[in-house]
């Protein structure tokens, strides 16, 4: 999931204590935003949502999550409280989301988890909402525009990010597909990666220099947005399976969860992403799929997938 490399105006960060155990909390006051008490862990108040995406909204200071379970859009509380904040009937089953303050709009990778076990073909759309109301501004249909598929082809949008111009770009995960969808919502395949095994296109990240980082299985890509048949792989030497969520750190480094290998592995890069080294690990207790960053920290959302546990929010410490 993204955020940007840009300036928050931040005006402090401060760790306090908080009870017996002296849990550290996580307070970012942002410029002419309110201020946020964030624990280093949180767990739900109630489980079977399978929150897959998490994403940061700086200017209301809320921690939101997508649901493979239900499709609604959830205020992930520092009290462990969730509640809706968009509800939308043909919102099947949100995966990736991104928030785009600068557009005040909340986008939405509209799948369904069924897809996975051929219960359903699946789908690939976006949804577009009001970042305040909730109101839906679109809902684009990208799957369709796959008119080569295989009647049994399976679709599943999974994830999101948007440039300085309000172009969006989507991942498809079962065809390894990157759509691109204009601010005026008109949609088109920007790249489709040649088959390869074990490819599952998945994360991505727009940079300011002009160019998406894409996950896919164990690989990373380098892909420009004026020549997207320019891609190359980035160079690194630590194997990283089971790519999932990126986000960029407030130092620009970069940190991919790893599904697989239960950790959260930060990048750096000092050759504008051709190649890049690991800076840092940060150990999962359980399987974490996507990040948000809050102040200076990055906090892994951790799904439930094949259990009715409640769901948490983690910050991950680097070592």
């Amino acid at each position: 999931m993204r955020k940007e490399i840009q300036t928050f105006a931040l005006l402090s960060l401060t760790l306090a204590a908080c009870g017996g155990e002296a849990d550290h909390m996580v307070e970012a006051v942002m410029e002419g935003t309110p201020a946020i008490s964030f624990p280093e862990s949180i767990l739900a108040e109630r489980g079977g949502f399978v929150p897959e995406g998490i994403e940061y909204d700086s200017v209301r200071a809320r921690v939101l999550t997508g649901s493979l379970a239900e499709g609604t859009i959830f205020e992930f509380h520092p009290d462990g409280r969730i509640s809706p904040v968009i509800t939308d009937p043909d919102l099947l089953s949100s995966v990736g989301i991104e928030v785009d303050e600068a557009r005040n709009r909340l986008l939405v990778a509209n799948s369904d988890r069924d897809a996975f076990t051929g219960a359903s073909r699946g789908q690939a759309k976006l949804g577009v909402y009001d970042l305040i109301t909730g109101e839906r501004l679109a809902m684009v249909d990208l799957g369709a525009l796959l008119t080569d598929l295989p009647a049994d082809a399976g679709l599943f949008a999974n994830d999101i990010t948007v440039d300085e111009a309000g172009t969006i770009y989507v991942t498809e995960t079962m065809n390894n597909v990157i759509f691109r969808v204009g601010p005026d919502y008109k949609a088109s395949v920007f790249h489709r990666f040649a088959p390869a095994e074990g490819l599952a296109i998945n994360g991505i990240e727009y940079h300011p220099d002009g160019y998406l980082i894409v996950t896919g299985g164990s690989s990373l890509f380098r892909v420009p947005v004026d020549n997207p048949a320019g891609l190359t792989p980035v160079v690194v030497a630590d194997r990283i399976e089971g790519q999932d969520g990126l986000v960029w750190m407030s130092n620009g480094w970069l940190a991919i969860t790893s599904n697989s290998e239960n950790r959260v592995v930060a990048l750096g890069s000092t050759d504008g992403w051709a190649s890049a080294s690991v800076v840092g690990v940060a150990p999962l207790t359980t399987q974490g799929t996507t990040a948000a960053r809050i102040g200076d920290g990055v906090y892994v959302v951790y799904p439930h997938f094949n259990d009715q546990d409640p769901p948490g929010v983690v910050r991950a410490v680097f070592e």
